[in-house]
């Protein structure tokens, strides 16, 4: 690892010619404790600080002595603050041996078989797992800290080997290798997450608001560099498989809320420019057809927000009728949950905004006080607006009181995509500008809606749909894919930020099934089927509410294929939900790329519209037309066929003929799949009864990922023992003999 000075061939943005660098030239050992090791760059007054944070997980900060005692021992209220919004647990937790290198100059500091080398003259950083070196130094090593228009930099990089292989870092709807990328951390149009990881066992997450630039081999192809516009220094480096960490990643920055029940089912998105009587006679039509729905999503422009005086609520009469309670009343006679469009802003024009405005209640520029005014967007239906400054308590207090309110009269989930360029002549009440005002903003909008959806639940619960991405972005996260083309490659795309997102440590995304803003044209009947199983066997997804993308347009066959597609999602939903829950537990996504499953099988990531579904699904979407498909079964695992239940072993191409009825899904030997009886609505599913029937592949050996279950497995004498599964139906696959023992199942080989 480096932390220093530009290359002459390495491109860095942002006025690089500006950049001064002062060379470091030795390192010396202070003090080691059970948690930290402390060294001095007395050269340039600099100390440097290893933690061992977590098993598994190092945490370097390097700044003057002063700042860096005063960050650790008595940081601000401010620094609390940020410090809070970044992470969900700041002490260290693991445990440290520190011993001088032999033969060399360094120091080897170890948690169990996980150990960082740093050696000095030049400063090199090793970090091995066992005895496999999975991160080291560039060649040319040296610890320099920088400076750009007196702000101060760090630059800090690694060498790739030919098999690291780079994921993170946000949504992308191409390649999921993001080597060979470069991403500014507070672009409001990237949409880039906060953490990276490579298959080779090693990641990294730098711990600030502020700008990161990442290089990922683009100007030097073996070398992956971060510039970090920071004072302090601040990087966790992560070693394990990559689910490994995820877990470690989550459980540093925070963990996801869990949705609750409801928004499990499918959701459908108002057309713009509808109104509401023909959109519920949409869901009449859902509900004649036996088509599943649940929620509705309102179109932008946002249906209710401050009167144009008052800090009050209201919803458009325009949108919603005079009579709100009539409102509310027919949404709940239609039987669908409320999602709609809200904003923290404040129109231009209004007596509210010239209020606030001398109030310093927005978002202010520094040249003359003046509020910060931006163009009309979707949300206020293109009124320029002046953004809430909720850095500010008492404008915080109140916008997350008003949205609230709007929760306890039928609001079930505020959408709010709030990403925008702020300028850097604008300075928030709290101090923050430019690049951490742009980051902090759509985590301050976030979390003050998760604060009004979940009030006071224990555990929180509740959904908060967006498109922004952020540091801890996971802990509320119910993400809203991409917008794509209604054609072949945009069904494609949108899986890929689906698998792209899971990579970046987000658990939820959610497809739209088509865009509603884009031709229909080429959305056919096989398309539109193709996508719909494919959103089945995700984490949510939602109709788009215009001809040409709901099921009434299609011919009879297909309106029974989208009946038959609904019906595997309502009896997924306590597999699915099961594995939301568990994210709260390990970090990991819904839909998990073949590179986080299987780092060690390279073939398996040349795969990589393949996915995991939960650990016990492994799905190959149809991605072209036609019946035939060919399937990649990773090496490690065997694997049944859920069309056919047949037994393959992994490290096989399998060509699969699969009808629009099908897609090529295989079970995870060892694991069970737990199915509920399905429903037209979740408001039908019987708490007592969640589950119906379970389907194994081959011995189970893991307890099964269920909603609000307990079932466990556990082995004996080469059979398994299973509680938990009272009433219901079994599926053993072949070969399997189930005897029942009261309360206790128990699954053998048959004789």
């Amino acid at each position: 690892m480096l932390i220093g000075p530009w290359p002459e061939d390495c491109a860095v943005p942002h006025d690089s010619d500006q950049v001064q660098v002062t060379p470091l030239t030795h390192l010396d050992f202070q003090n080691a404790s059970s948690v930290r090791a402390e060294f001095a760059l007395s050269d340039i007054e600099l100390a440097l600080h290893v933690e061992a944070h977590a098993p598994g997980v190092y945490r370097l900060r390097c700044a003057p002595p002063a700042v860096l005692s005063a960050r650790e021992e008595k940081p601000t209220a401010r620094q609390k603050a940020h410090a809070e919004m970044l992470l969900a647990r700041d002490e260290p937790v693991g445990e440290l041996v520190t011993s001088s290198l032999v033969g060399a100059g360094g120091w080897r500091l170890e948690q169990g078989d996980i150990t960082l080398e740093v050696q000095t003259d030049p400063l090199r950083l090793s970090l091995y797992r066992g005895d496999d070196c999975v991160l080291s130094s560039v060649a040319d090593g040296v610890l320099q800290k920088g400076e750009r228009d007196d702000a101060k930099l760090w630059r800090f990089a690694t060498q790739l080997q030919d098999d690291d292989h780079l994921h993170g870092l946000g949504e992308t709807m191409g390649d999921p290798d993001r080597r060979g990328s470069v991403l500014v951390s507070d672009d409001p149009v990237a949409l880039v997450g906060s953490l990276l990881w490579s298959t080779r066992g090693w990641g990294l997450y730098v711990n600030t608001l502020s700008r990161v630039e990442y290089d990922l081999g683009a100007s030097q192809r073996d070398v992956c560099s971060l510039v970090i516009h920071d004072g302090l220094l601040d990087i966790f480096l992560f070693t394990g498989e990559p689910t490994e960490i995820l877990n470690q990643f989550s459980a540093l920055t925070g963990r996801a809320g869990q949705p609750g029940l409801a928004p499990m089912g499918a959701w459908l998105e108002q057309a713009p420019g509808t109104t509401l009587d023909e959109t519920l006679a949409i869901v009449e039509t859902f509900r004649a057809n036996e088509w599943s729905v649940d929620t509705l999503e309102l179109a932008s422009p946002a249906p209710y927000g401050f009167q144009s005086d008052k800090p009050v609520f209201e919803w458009n009469p325009s949108r919603c009728g005079t009579d709100q309670r009539e409102f509310h009343a027919r949404l709940q006679a239609a039987n669908v949950q409320l999602a709609a469009p809200t904003i923290p802003a404040v129109l231009q024009g209004s007596a509210l905004f010239e209020e606030w405005e001398d109030r310093g209640w927005l978002l202010i520029r520094d040249e003359d006080g003046s509020a910060c005014v931006f163009p009309g967007n979707e949300f206020t239906g293109g009124t320029p607006y002046g953004l809430l400054d909720l850095t500010n308590k008492d404008v915080y207090k109140l916008w997350v009181e008003r949205q609230r309110q709007a929760v306890d009269e039928g609001l079930a989930s505020p959408v709010c995509s709030v990403q925008v360029d702020i300028p850097d002549d604008v300075t928030a009440r709290g101090g923050e500008c430019g690049a951490v005002l742009r980051t902090i903003y759509p985590m301050l909008a976030r979390r003050a809606l998760f604060d009004a959806v979940a009030g006071h639940r224990t555990p929180q619960e509740g959904v908060v749909v967006s498109r922004d991405l952020h540091p801890a972005v996971q802990r509320s996260a119910w993400q809203a894919g991409p917008r794509c083309e209604n054609n072949w490659a945009g069904m494609e795309k949108s899986l890929r930020a689906a698998l792209s997102l899971g990579d970046s440590g987000v658990p939820v995304m959610t497809h739209r099934l088509g865009n509603a803003q884009a031709s229909v044209e080429e959305m056919t009947p096989e398309l539109y089927v193709r996508w719909l199983a494919t959103c089945v066997l995700s984490a949510n997804f939602s109709f788009q509410g215009v001809p040409g993308l709901l099921p009434a347009s299609f011919d009879k066959e297909t309106q029974e294929l989208v009946r038959h597609w609904l019906q595997w999602r309502y009896r997924l939903i306590p597999y699915v939900l099961g594995i939301i829950e568990d994210a709260v537990r390990t970090g990991l996504p819904v839909q998990r790329s073949m590179a986080m499953c299987f780092p060690a099988d390279p073939v398996a990531q040349a795969w990589d519209t393949q996915y995991m579904f939960g650990p016990a699904l492994l799905v190959a979407p149809i991605l072209e037309p036609g019946t035939k498909a060919r399937v990649y079964l990773p090496e490690g695992a065997a694997w049944w066929d859920m069309n056919t239940g047949w037994r393959y072993e992994g490290g096989e191409v399998l060509e699969v003929e699969c009808g629009l009825d099908t897609l090529p899904v295989f079970g995870r030997e060892g694991q069970m799949l737990c199915l509920g009886p399905g429903g037209l609505h979740t408001s039908d599913f019987n708490s007592a009864r969640l589950l119906d029937e379970v389907w194994m592949f081959g011995m189970p050996e893991h307890s099964p990922v269920v909603m609000r279950n307990k079932i466990r497995v556990m082995q004996m004498q080469g059979s398994s023992y299973i509680k938990g599964l009272e009433g219901l139906k079994i599926l053993p696959s072949e070969g399997l003999e189930v005897k029942r023992r009261g309360a206790e199942v128990r699954i053998s080989r048959a004789r």
